[in-house]
């Protein structure tokens, strides 16, 4: 076949992908394209004699309660923030009671907030986040027609539906699609969001009201865990910071082996609340092995980002993860990601620099981060990476 009669094959196949991998294997799949197919050293290890070698090795997250924070025990959970930031860059938080208004609204009263691990009692009611759930899944059943009406390549549109990280640059792509919702401040940008299911937008408008009131609480602990004093004027630009909701779908895939849905990676902005199915596939990278992280039903789990690693000038890691597909059960997250306002230049916190504690990262804002993943595929901590300070 002549180069002149390949181009449009070629085209004519990426325009294909380009409609996401949900639209595949709706139309029937048994085998992972190649599009899809990652270079050896990147792909999940599932072998029998792995197997043997290697025990399948889950991760169960430091859990964190927020009741305690009202308690005699606050500078032991204060601590515990503290340690998971430093160790794991992840935290877990729980949900054992039904009361969430009361419970948020007096962490409020009291400015209280946190860090990275799983969180018990966080206030949210459990049909809040299995409401959502559901109505994500839901929404990713509707026919290819109606969720491409939001697909775009503009990484700065308020609502993008679509596939992979960045469809139109990615060498190879990632078995996952998405529906990005910027969330703050909501009546801007609600009359956005999908229509379809009815109840959409009123349940996933209740959801990231209620994330946004978890991420202030939490903010408020992380400073606290950090010993800054007089940390309010950062608690009170993130809370009027951005807030961005990512549904991510991973359908079932026919060779998870061969591929990801999501390759290593670090989060951009300073906290990451990830709400979960079921279906295990989150994995974290720590002492230098891919370990699952066990999903709790009701739990979040709360990470840093790259924003909080610059803020506190390393003392508290942003950690690369990835999320791994399997052959039977399609898997739903939701991640409320949080940070500074997008016009906001961040950089270490001022109260954590001194003579024995220089800067060692560069000033940052979002139009950097945009220029940067606009240009390449965003993998491990590549953008972090960029801003370090070398001396």
């Amino acid at each position: 076949m002549s180069p002149s009669m390949i181009a449009p094959v070629m085209e004519e196949e990426n325009k294909k992908y380009q409609k996401g991998v949900k639209h595949l294997c709706d139309n029937g799949l048994t085998k992972v394209p190649t599009k899809y197919i990652w270079p050896e050293p990147d792909r999940p290890i599932f072998t029998i004699s792995d197997k043997l070698i290697k025990p399948k090795q889950n991760l169960k997250l430091p859990l964190i309660d927020f009741a305690e924070l009202l308690g005699p025990n606050r500078p032991h959970v204060l601590r515990t923030i503290a340690e998971a930031c430093k160790t794991y860059g992840f935290f877990q938080v729980g949900s054992q009671n039904p009361k969430l208004h009361e419970v948020i609204s007096r962490f409020l009263a009291k400015q209280v907030s946190y860090g990275n691990g799983q969180v018990v009692n966080h206030g949210m009611e459990g049909d809040v986040s299995k409401n959502m759930i559901e109505v994500c899944k839901r929404f990713f059943e509707l026919p290819y027609e109606e969720r491409s009406k939001y697909m775009s390549s503009d990484m700065s549109a308020p609502v993008r539906y679509g596939t992979s990280f960045n469809q139109i640059k990615d060498n190879v792509f990632c078995w996952r699609d998405f529906l990005k919702l910027y969330a703050h401040p909501l009546p801007e940008y609600l009359p956005h969001w999908p229509s379809s299911p009815s109840d959409f937008r009123s349940l996933a408008a209740t959801y990231a009201k209620e994330t946004k009131e978890m991420f202030e609480m939490m903010v408020r602990a992380i400073l606290e865990s950090l010993e800054i004093d007089g940390g309010d004027e950062a608690a009170e630009e993130l809370e009027e910071g951005s807030q961005v909701v990512v549904v991510n779908c991973y359908p079932p895939c026919p060779e998870p082996e061969l591929t990801l849905g999501m390759p290593p990676h670090s989060d951009y902005g300073f906290l990451t609340l990830l709400l979960q199915d079921d279906v295990e596939g989150l994995q974290i990278l720590y002492r230098d092995e891919w370990v699952t992280v066990d999903p709790i039903p009701g739990s979040f789990v709360v990470n840093v980002g790259d924003h909080l690693e610059i803020f506190s000038n390393g003392r508290y890691k942003s950690v690369l993860h990835r999320v791994l597909v399997n052959s039977t059960k399609p898997r739903i997250s939701v991640a409320s990601l949080h940070s500074f306002p997008l016009t906001s230049v961040v950089k270490p916190s001022p109260k954590l620099v001194d003579e024995h504690n220089p800067p060692q990262y560069m000033d940052t804002d979002f139009t950097t981060f945009l220029r940067y993943v606009s240009s390449r595929e965003p993998k491990w901590k590549n953008f972090l990476e960029s801003r370090k300070i070398t001396i």
